[in-house]
């Protein structure tokens, strides 16, 4: 069995989210165990105007697969979009595919992450005159607070394979996925590395290295039963000696 490429001591996020923006859409890992099917979970209302959807994906560690839960998170610069991460199997292995902004939403392994992103672009929301505007038929928005929304019907499938290829999402890149691919992409942002690393710590503490766990297993040398001390006795006034009879006689006198 292959094992994984891995630095020691780093998470497959931490390793990803470290890449220059120039390599953020290679390969940098290699697993040959496939990733877990996606979790089902609830989006939680978008905290605040300008914000977009991160959904979450899966990460490799020294514990094996974790869960990166999904994020709202502040874009690096006005118009850009965020292309998800994603699993791609080849060649008997399966290779992650980092992330990234750009302008437009590039190819992310057809997988369906839910809330806008359903295998193919993001229909979660649009920049439109400089502020975005979200879809409310597929992310949560608090409209009193937020107004810049609108409700626009998506096709959402049940599909939750998080990987793409042999026994997973056979999708390939289209034409316009094709040329974001090509576009200028700018790395994720340290909201989103913290985030990832909070969750690889989370994992960490749940999951010791081995050697951790083998060191809480050992037995441990038990503490000694004080036994007490044997206490001083006290030590009893004297008393001045009597006078000899003939000697209180003559003090008399």
């Amino acid at each position: 069995m292959r094992k994984p490429q891995l630095l020691q001591g780093l998470s497959i996020g931490l390793l990803v989210l470290s890449m220059p923006p120039a390599s953020s859409a290679g390969v940098f890992i290699n697993i040959t165990v496939a990733p877990p099917p996606l979790p089902v979970y609830v989006q939680p209302p978008c905290p605040t105007d300008g914000y977009l959807w991160n959904p979450g994906y899966w990460a490799y560690g020294d514990a094996g697969y974790y869960w990166v839960p999904g994020v709202w998170v502040a874009p690096p610069s006005v118009g850009l979009l965020w292309t998800p991460p994603y699993w791609g199997f080849a060649g008997g292995i399966y290779g992650f595919h980092a992330g990234y902004w750009g302008p437009h939403v590039g190819f992310y392994g057809g997988v369906n992450y839910g809330f806008g992103y359903g295998g193919v672009g993001f229909a979660g929301g649009a920049w439109q005159g400089g502020h975005f505007a979200y879809n409310t038929a597929v992310t949560r928005v608090n409209t009193t607070v937020i107004h810049n929304t609108y409700n626009r019907t998506v096709v959402v499938n049940n599909n939750h394979t998080s990987f793409n290829g042999p026994g997973g999402i056979t999708a390939r890149p289209t034409p316009a996925e094709m040329a974001a691919s090509h576009e200028q992409h700018v790395a994720p942002t340290p909201m989103q590395a913290s985030h990832e690393r909070g969750a690889a710590r989370q994992v960490a503490a749940n999951h010791p290295p081995a050697a951790a766990r083998q060191a809480e297993n050992r037995p441990q040398p038990q503490a000694h039963e004080a036994r007490p001390q044997p206490q001083a006795h006290e030590a009893k006034p004297q008393q001045a000696p009597r006078p000899a009879p003939h000697e209180a006689h003559e003090r008399e006198k």
